[in-house]
C-alpha cells in the first residue's frame, strides 16, 4: 500500500509509559495462564461427573504428578481449591467463580475465532492463550462482531472471491 505524499509518519515507538503498560498487563496475564488452565480444567473435570484428581490433572495438561501437587498447593494456598484426601480437588467459591469466567473469556475467543473460518484445531489451540491477554474490552468488541454477524460477514466475503 502507497502512502500519500505529506501524510504524516506514524511514530516507530510509543513513549515509555504506553509501552511499559502494555508490558506489565502481559506480565500479569502470564502469572495468570497457569492458575487459570487448572481451575478451569477442575471445573470441566467436575462438570463431566469425573473427579479431578492430580493424575488426571497432570495427564491433560501433560505435565508431572509433582509438578500438579505443587500447583495445587498454590491454588489452595490462594483460596481457590480444596483438597480431600483420597477425594481429589474440589473448587471453593472463588474458583469455582474463576473457572466461570476463564470459560466464558474461552467461548467468546473460540466463537470468534472460528467466524473468522479459522480450523478447528487451530480455534481450540489459539483460544487457550488468547483468552488469558485479551482484555475485556477486546472481548466486548468480539461478541459486538459477533452479534453484528461477523460469521455471515466472513462467508459472503469468502464466496464472492474477498
Amino acid at each position: 500500500m502507497k502512502r500519500q505524499a505529506g501524510a504524516a509518519k506514524a511514530p516507530r515507538i510509543v513513549d515509555a509509559q504506553a509501552q511499559s503498560e502494555g508490558f506489565r498487563a502481559n506480565r500479569a496475564a502470564r502469572r495468570n495462564v497457569l492458575v487459570e488452565d487448572y481451575v478451569e480444567l477442575i471445573a470441566d473435570l467436575l462438570a463431566e461427573g469425573m473427579e479431578a484428581r492430580q493424575v488426571d490433572i497432570a495427564a491433560r495438561l501433560g505435565v508431572s504428578q509433582p509438578t500438579v501437587a505443587k500447583m495445587l498447593a498454590r491454588l489452595a494456598n490462594e483460596g481457590l481449591v480444596t483438597q480431600k484426601p483420597y477425594r481429589g480437588v474440589f473448587l471453593t467459591e472463588a474458583g469455582a467463580s474463576l473457572a466461570m469466567d476463564v470459560r466464558r473469556r474461552h467461548r467468546i475467543v473460540e466463537s470468534f475465532l472460528a467466524a473468522l473460518g479459522i480450523s478447528t484445531e487451530n480455534v481450540r489451540i489459539d483460544a487457550e492463550g488468547i483468552e488469558h491477554y485479551a482484555s475485556e474490552e477486546t472481548l466486548a468488541a468480539f461478541e459486538r462482531a459477533l452479534d453484528a454477524g461477523l460469521q455471515s460477514f466472513m462467508a459472503d466475503g469468502v464466496t464472492q472471491g474477498g
